[in-house]
């Protein structure tokens, strides 16, 4: 009888000890999965910033360009004939086309009082097209300068895509690191539990065939 008292001492102690490792264990894979975890948020939040960092440093180039690319729009006549019309006065009663036609003429008639041509008809065409001419040029001007606009606000929205695709792939990869690193939680728990439970088991038996 003593010899089975002590046998299920024995067991018992085994079972205690079987026990505190099945709950170290647990704690130890909590403990690890917690980690990985934290480091992995800490991660998705660092490139969550840095995306949000270079968007804002991009976005006023995104926004200019935008503009730039409607004004090509409403110069073309993309955008309506009252666009286009618009857009065209804003040159022709712009300052610089007022400047430029000023000095313009009064050159032309500088040079034919020069030349004695004051009143001669080449003097009166050279004045009746150099207007059209100058607003033609201007157009153009302008039409190329919201040109470089609007390429390097196409170039900034790349940018922008672009990381905005590598954050995301990023993030992704980490919240499936934050899955993993749960998942092995769970399974390292279970096997744990499952040794454990495996353990009284055996140990029933045991007990069991000894009292026989």
């Amino acid at each position: 009888m003593s010899d089975i008292w002590g046998d299920i001492a024995t067991i018992g102690g085994g079972l205690v000890s079987s026990w505190l490792a099945s709950e170290a264990q647990s704690d130890a894979a909590s403990s690890a999965s917690s980690a990985q975890i934290s480091s992995s948020n800490a991660a998705i939040a660092e490139q969550r910033s840095e995306f949000n960092t270079i968007q804002h440093l991009l976005s006023p180039w995104v926004g200019t360009g935008y503009g730039a690319l409607a004004g090509q729009a409403d110069l073309l006549g993309l955008r309506g004939n009252d666009a286009q019309t618009q857009a065209i006065s804003a040159i022709e009663n712009g300052s610089e086309f007022q400047e430029m036609t000023k000095q313009g003429e009064n050159a032309i008639l500088q040079n034919a009082s020069a030349t004695g041509g004051l009143r001669g008809g080449n003097t009166q065409g050279a004045l009746a097209e150099y207007r059209p001419q100058l607003l033609n040029s201007l157009i153009n001007q302008r039409f190329n300068q919201l040109s470089t606009l609007s390429t390097g606000g196409q170039n900034s929205a790349a940018q922008t895509a672009s990381a905005a695709t590598t954050t995301g792939t990023n993030v992704s990869n980490l919240l499936s690191s934050i899955g993993a690193a749960q998942a092995g939680n769970y399974l390292a728990q279970g096997a744990s539990n499952a040794q454990f439970w495996n353990g009284i088991g055996s140990t029933l038996g045991t007990i069991a065939g000894k009292s026989f």
